[in-house]
């Protein structure tokens, strides 16, 4: 009976409930809900104006929270910037474009004088050197022959020289005036006085431009000679290409 009483006084001593235990290293659950339940917002869905109309109060407290427990991710400001493309190094006229201009052409020169006329056919060159947008200086050689004259004579003109040369250099379309100053030759050799003579030109034309190294042009200049101790008026017409370098 003893015995009895002592095993039964132990089963209900073991039923108690036994005390909470407080260890601050191993119960971190309560602390964790703590925070996560701080920095949560949490809005009713039986009164949705608080989520179309915030309160100013829970607009600031929640951009608040939120600028304080992480930044945003987005800093376009301290990206590095993109590398800028390079400027083109040609454009239709200014400084940008390239400063010499090599010119080939065929050349059509009306010759008239006292002595004889003629109609030569031959070729143009030129070259230029453009010191700024629109100033340059020129220098041409033309070279040209006629049918015969004078029992089986050819006839051949050579004009050459330089000078200035203005340009509207901005467009597709390139307008220009110069002034070309040096001197002119002829054969046949006549009676009535020298081959060499002093020879000016003036006009202009214009080129266009089919892309950054080539051109198309077309001339036209009045040319004054002083063969035969006389003074010649005569034109000329070209046309050619232009090369950019």
């Amino acid at each position: 009976m003893a015995a009895l009483l002592l095993g039964t006084t132990c089963a209900a001593e073991a039923q108690w409930t036994a005390p909470a235990v407080t260890n601050e290293k191993d119960n971190f659950s309560l602390g964790l809900a703590e925070i996560s339940t701080a920095k949560t917002t949490l809005f009713d869905p039986l009164f949705p104006s608080d989520v179309l109309f915030p309160s100013p109060a829970l607009t600031a407290s929640t951009f608040g929270t939120l600028a304080i427990a992480k930044p945003l991710a987005l800093t376009p400001d301290t990206a590095e910037p993109a590398a800028a493309s390079p400027k083109p190094r040609f454009v239709f006229g200014g400084r940008d474009d390239y400063r010499w201009q090599l010119g080939f052409g065929f050349d059509w020169i009306r010759f008239r004088s006292p002595i004889f006329n003629a109609s030569a056919v031959g070729f143009r060159t030129t070259i230029t050197y453009f010191t700024n947008s629109w100033f340059g200086i020129e220098g041409s050689i033309s070279a040209a022959y006629a049918p015969e004259i004078f029992q089986k004579e050819h006839v051949k003109l050579l004009l050459y020289g330089a000078g200035p040369k203005i340009a509207w250099r901005q467009r597709q379309w390139e307008p220009w005036l110069h002034v070309i100053m040096g001197g002119a030759h002829e054969q046949p050799q006549t009676s009535a006085g020298g081959r060499n003579a002093f020879g000016l030109q003036l006009g202009g034309g214009a080129d266009y431009r089919f892309n950054p190294r080539f051109s198309g042009r077309l001339q036209g200049d009045y040319v004054r000679t002083s063969f035969f101790s006389q003074s010649q008026n005569n034109f000329q017409l070209s046309a050619g290409l232009v090369l950019h370098f």
